[in-house]
C-alpha cells in the first residue's frame, strides 16, 4: 500500500502508561500496556484521528532499543499514523511491513 492520503487533523496525545493502559481496556478491551493507540476517524483519502502514546514505555523503548528518545517517538508516531493509512501490525508479517515503512519515513525525516 502506498501513502497517497492527505493529512487533515491529527492529534497526537501524550500521555502515562496507566493512561493509555485505561484506554486500551476501555475501547479496545485489551488488558496490557502499549506505547500507542491510534482512533481513526479518516474520511476518503484525508488522515484524520487521534494518536495516543505513552511517554514512559517510550522512554523505555529508547533504552532498550538503543536510540534517542526522539527518535522512538517519532517511530511511534508514524507508527500510529500508519495505522490511521491502513496498517496492521497483529501478524509478523505485517509488523514487519510497518517496520520497514517506519524506517523509510524517518530517513524521509532526516532529509527534510
Amino acid at each position: 500500500m502506498e501513502e497517497k492520503f492527505i493529512p487533515g487533523d491529527l492529534n497526537f496525545v501524550i500521555t502515562n502508561d496507566e493512561r493509555l493502559k485505561e484506554i486500551n481496556i476501555e475501547f479496545l478491551k485489551h488488558n496490557y500496556f502499549t506505547d500507542v493507540i491510534a482512533f481513526n476517524y479518516s474520511e476518503n483519502n484525508r488522515i484524520n484521528g487521534e494518536i495516543y502514546v505513552s511517554l514512559e514505555t517510550v522512554k523505555r523503548n529508547a533504552v532498550v532499543y538503543k536510540v534517542s528518545l526522539r527518535m522512538e517517538l517519532l517511530r511511534v508516531m508514524i507508527h500510529g499514523t500508519l495505522h490511521l493509512c491502513g496498517y496492521n501490525d497483529k501478524t509478523e508479517n505485517e509488523r514487519n511491513v510497518m517496520k520497514l515503512i517506519e524506517d523509510r519515513w524517518i530517513i524521509r525525516s532526516k532529509e527534510m
